[in-house]
């Protein structure tokens, strides 16, 4: 009867069944109460979110925003390096299904890592970080071969101030998405060995054909310290664009020689600037 009983209690307990049945054995035995049996063995707690994003912390968080015809793994290269450093890393993944929810994606990130934060944007992920980036959990911005529309302005009539770049001549829109073809992959990530570009083109986040003319209110780079990487072999957002958007939101800016993803062609260079500003941000 007394085996029935404890074989009833251990598979109502589930998992702590067993945990339940020790307790009982050892308080029994040893004659101890069930308080001194259960906290033996103390179940260390796990911080809630907002302790979390209240708790002081060495390093800054970063957060990951990717562009179009990409997806979090663009930053495959640089999360690894920035964890062995101590920082708490997310990428966040987006729809493109519309601006907003891709922006509340980026904010959702944010939630789920320690302040203060960088933003790291890529392409339209920049579009994207320029508006999440208004929270006051962010204490710096890194742009990365990017957009930053201004408060009047949308990611495409930003992109429509210059000329059109290559890749727009390999473009097909289909069942409302705009899709890559094979034919633009090297206007998209050129500079990368060729099982790297299959990769890319295998794993592209497919945007809504008006993605690019929605709106969202937030303009951070005003008000946040930003640093830009000009990727001057960009053959997909116009490099005189990328000074031009530097220039404009005041950002230390560094150039180098790379087609659009810098952070898989060059990522020592992307990766000593997120560095350079978590040092900013930690000075501060």
């Amino acid at each position: 009867m007394e085996f029935a009983a404890r074989h009833t209690l251990g598979r109502a307990c589930g998992v702590h069944g067993v945990y339940c049945l020790y307790a009982m054995a050892r308080s029994r035995d040893l004659g101890g109460s069930w308080a001194l049996a259960r906290n033996r063995r103390k179940i260390p707690s796990i911080p809630s979110i907002k302790e979390r994003n209240t708790s002081k912390q060495s390093k800054p968080s970063v957060v990951f925003a990717h562009g179009l015809w990409a997806d979090g793994s663009c930053f495959s290269k640089l999360i690894p390096a920035l964890q062995a450093e101590g920082h708490e890393v997310m990428a966040s993944q987006h729809g493109l299904d519309s601006l907003a929810t891709d922006v509340a994606a980026v904010k959702a990130c944010l939630a789920r890592v320690g302040s203060p934060a960088i933003l790291v944007g890529h392409s339209y992920g920049a579009t994207l970080i320029t508006h999440a980036g208004t929270d006051p959990r962010v204490a710096g911005l890194v742009y990365i071969a990017a957009l930053a529309p201004d408060a009047d302005e949308t990611s495409q009539s930003q992109q429509d101030k210059f000329p059109k770049t290559d890749v727009f001549q390999h473009i097909e829109v289909t069942d409302g998405r705009v899709w890559l073809k094979p034919s633009g992959i090297g206007c998209f990530v050129g500079d990368l060995p060729e099982a790297e570009q299959k990769l890319v083109y295998a794993t592209q986040g497919v945007p809504v054909a008006d993605l690019f003319n929605q709106k969202v209110e937030g303009t951070a780079c005003k008000t946040k310290p930003s640093w830009y990487i000009v990727a001057s072999q960009d053959r997909t957002v116009n490099p005189e664009l990328q000074r031009f958007a530097a220039k404009r939101m005041k950002a230390a800016t560094t150039e180098v020689m790379a087609a659009h993803v810098p952070m898989l062609s060059k990522p020592d260079v992307v990766l000593d600037l997120i560095r350079k500003a978590a040092s900013a941000v930690a000075a501060r």
